[in-house]
């Protein structure tokens, strides 16, 4: 198995890269996704969540208000590492059941936001940081999420530094590029990866 970190700013196109490594063939793991769900209502993250940041952070529903949790924590660094206190020893646990239920020979790729931030470069064989101008993510933020600028720019200065990601990659994959061009470069490293992965340890 082969082990791979998957990073890169806001707005840089990781998810893009995510969804063509698997139809490459990789096995995804996708911090995000798990992320919500160990604060889905019912669990005991999301009542830890509560506890910390009142129940001003919950929907009608009963469910997480996200963009109102992330106007708290973005706008606040001390808030913003107690909620990470909270979800990320959760999605750890959660990551690691789901590796290990792939195959031997598999290209397992963790889609991580903030592997940079929290120092977890040395858990994979390969970093891979999806790297893009910081014009271009502020563009696809305002242009294709609906964010504020002001928004944009806080959650942008809230992640590491473009350099920070880049220090640690062993693949950077730019993506100022048509998808026509993003698909060829991902391609050139699922070949890189494939390889690895095969070879003898």
């Amino acid at each position: 198995m082969l082990k791979v970190g998957l990073t890169g700013g806001i707005g840089a196109g990781k998810s893009e890269v995510s969804r063509l490594l698997v139809e490459c063939g990789a096995v995804l793991i996708d911090a995000d996704r798990i992320a919500r769900e160990v604060v889905e209502p019912g669990t005991s993250g999301l009542a830890e969540v509560v506890k910390v940041f009142g129940e001003d952070v919950l929907a009608a529903d009963g469910s997480l208000d996200r963009p109102k949790l992330g106007s708290i924590v973005f706008a606040d660094p001390r808030k913003l590492a107690a909620l990470n206190a909270i979800v990320h020893p959760l999605v750890g646990a959660r990551s690691r059941a789901l590796e290990e239920t792939a195959a031997e020979d598999a290209v397992v790729v963790h889609d991580v936001p903030l592997l940079t931030e929290n120092g977890l470069a040395p858990l994979y064989d390969v970093v891979i940081v999806v790297d893009a101008d910081p014009a271009t993510q502020l563009d696809r933020l305002v242009r294709l999420r609906g964010m504020t600028e002001q928004d944009a720019r806080a959650r942008m200065a809230a992640q590491a530094t473009r350099e920070q990601r880049r220090a640690i990659a062993d693949v950077v994959i730019d993506n100022d590029v048509p998808l026509d061009e993003l698909r060829r470069r991902v391609t050139a490293v699922w070949a890189e990866l494939t390889r690895r992965a095969q070879a003898p340890r």
